[in-house]
This record gives structure tokens, C-alpha cells and sequence, in this order.
């Protein structure tokens, strides 16, 4: 029985492309970022630690042929027939001259059962020599972009030190999609007390791009970035009136995340796949929000609060359209 769900799926985007399980493996391939290197800013985002996205199977120190083995190794078993997706993820993969993208990309491969790539990068380091190069990979295997919009409101980018503005996602976006490569957004939830759009408007602005599925996370308050160090502050300064540090970091509760993803989704545009609707980093580096759920749960509780609440994926997409249809055809009329 084919169970229905309230949003498109990932599985289910990745299901054109494959007849068989796929299964992601993240790998470090050894870049850095234009906002740490000085090139655009330095001390990277605010709110990123890249060492929480290393996977434990496989220290970065390996080559990227020895951190892919490490991962089989690591999935073996769980499902018959899988294959693999060499995810190119810590930092901006890629910022780097192309002879050296090439010759990572094509390590990764030549590895035995890997069927594709998902590069995660930054849309301002997305060259038109390199969108080239993607797309003759993708001619002959798999290749999907990530591209970390993180907000559509260009506050909240300088805020974090994101050193791009959201235009530059719309550029990098629609410039992947016009030579056939499939892009995933990245997006944070939590930021948007701090700008002026709400969970509404980043969905709307977002889905005017066109982009095949989106990442969603939380904002995440991790140790040793600088935005732990704000949020201490903050809580320090616990007044009537809140700083201007708390209403930019404001961790949302479990129960307000989940009411900002389900405006998120029902504004979205339905055919985009969602990968993920929450993230999670290991305890010893998490400081908030802790809500003490893990993704599987947090899945299950977010669906059924989709369908208490009458709410799917796309519900007031269409409406809206159709509203600012009326308002343009009613502006015409009064000329």
C-alpha cells in the first residue's frame, strides 16, 4: 500500500533518476570558504561549525576513494542494491581552480557503486567554467547541486556573514537549471525575527526560483561559533526589552518551529522534493534549541500535525498566485 503524505518527498525526486535505493555519503574534500579565507570576509557564518557535519565513519584525513569505502562499509547491509552519492559537503566545494575539482570529482567517481554527485557550494562561487564542467558530468552520471540560500531576505545574509546576497542565489540558481543541473536550496528557519520576511514570504520568494528540492533546518546555537558567543550574551542581558542580539538569534521552541515549517510548506511550490525537515548535531556541541527528538520523531510528530491541521504542501501557493493575479488585473483596470 502506497502511504500519502502531506509534501513531496526526496525519495520520491530521487526516484526519476534511479530504479534503485541511493544512499548520500558525505566526504571532505579538502576546501575552504571565500568568507574565511579573507577573499570575501573572514571567521566563516555566524551560526557554522563545520565539524559537525563530518560523518564518524570517516576522518577527513583520508583520501576521498578511502572515505567513500569507509561509508559502504559503514551502510553495508541496511539495504539490498544500494548505490551511492559521493556528497561533496564541509564548506564550499567548489571554491577551488577546476583542474583541482576535476580531478576530486572524477576520485569520487570512479569509486565502485558511487552513480553520482551532490555538490554543496555557495552561489557566489559558482562560475560559469565550473557550471559548464558540472554539466558535462552530468551528461554521463548523476550530478546535483546544493546551494546555500540560507534566507531570501538580505539582513538576515549580512547578519550571519554570509558575504552573498540573495540575488546572487537567483543568478546561480537559474543559471544550473538552464544547463539541465538539478539544484537543492538550502534554508534556515529562526532567522527571520531579525528581517523582514516572514516564514510565508521566504517560501513564496523561494519557490519563484526553480529549484528541485529544498533542505530545512532550524537555526542550530553550536559551540565555538560566533554565534554562541551572542546568544551568551544575550542570555546574560535577560531584560523586559530584548537586545537586538536576541530578536536576530531567537531559538524557536519546538512547538513554533513546527508551526513556522508548516506555513513554510503550505506556501511552497508542490512540486519541490524536501529533503529534510530538521537537522541535528551531536549533543556535546549543541547548546539550543534542545528539544530532545530525534529526525525520525520529529518527522512523524510534524506530519501528523500537517493533517490534524488540514495543511499540505502548496495549500495557499495557488491562492496566493491567484491573489496577486486580482490585484495586478484590478491596478490594469484603473488605467
Amino acid at each position: 500500500m502506497i502511504v500519502q503524505t502531506p509534501y513531496r518527498k526526496y525519495a520520491d525526486l530521487l526516484a526519476e533518476y534511479f530504479p534503485y535505493k541511493v544512499q548520500k555519503l558525505p566526504v571532505d574534500g579538502g576546501f575552504t570558504c571565500p568568507n574565511r579565507d579573507g577573499t570575501k570576509g573572514r571567521g566563516g557564518c555566524t551560526y557554522c561549525l563545520n565539524s559537525s557535519f563530518h560523518p564518524a565513519y570517516g576522518p577527513s584525513s583520508l583520501s576521498i576513494t578511502e572515505q567513500l569505502e569507509q561509508g559502504k562499509r559503514f551502510f553495508a547491509g541496511q539495504y539490498p542494491n544500494i548505490k551511492y552519492l559521493a556528497y561533496f559537503q564541509s564548506f564550499t566545494n567548489t571554491y577551488a581552480p577546476l583542474a583541482e575539482l576535476k580531478l576530486k570529482y572524477e576520485e569520487a567517481l570512479r569509486a565502485p557503486d558511487v552513480v553520482g554527485l551532490v555538490i554543496s557550494t555557495r552561489p557566489d562561487c559558482l562560475s560559469d567554467e565550473v557550471l559548464n564542467y558540472i554539466q558535462q558530468l552530468h551528461k554521463r552520471s548523476f550530478v546535483m547541486l546544493e546551494i546555500g540560500v540560507e534566507s531570501t531576505d538580505d539582513q538576515i545574509l549580512k547578519a550571519v556573514n554570509r558575504c552573498h546576497t540573495f540575488s546572487e542565489s537567483e543568478d546561480a540558481i537559474g543559471r544550473a537549471v538552464a544547463l539541465g543541473i538539478p539544484v537543492c536550496a538550502h534554508i534556515i528557519l529562526g532567522l527571520s525575527h531579525f528581517g523582514t520576511y516572514t516564514a510565508r514570504e521566504e517560501a513564496l520568494r523561494l519557490s519563484k526560483t526553480p529549484i528541485s528540492s529544498v533542505k530545512i533546518h532550524q537555526l542550530q546555537i553550536l559551540r565555538g561559533t560566533k554565534i554562541a558567543h551572542l546568544y551568551d550574551e544575550a542570555q546574560r542581558k535577560q531584560t523586559s526589552e530584548p537586545t537586538c542580539c536576541q530578536q536576530m538569534f531567537l531559538c524557536l521552541s519546538l512547538s513554533k518551529y513546527i508551526d513556522e515549517l508548516g506555513i513554510f510548506i503550505s506556501h511552497l511550490r508542490p512540486d519541490i522534493a524536501i529533503e529534510r525537515l530538521v537537522s541535528q548535531s551531536p549533543s556535546e556541541l549543541l547548546i539550543a534549541p534542545r528539544w530532545g527528538m530525534k529526525p525520525e520523531a520529529f518527522q512523524l510528530l510534524f506530519e501528523k500535525y500537517l493533517i490534524d491541521n488540514n495543511l499540505f504542501q502548496g495549500k495557499f501557493y495557488d491562492s496566493f498566485l491567484c491573489e496577486v493575479a486580482n490585484k495586478r488585473t484590478n491596478n490594469d483596470k484603473q488605467y
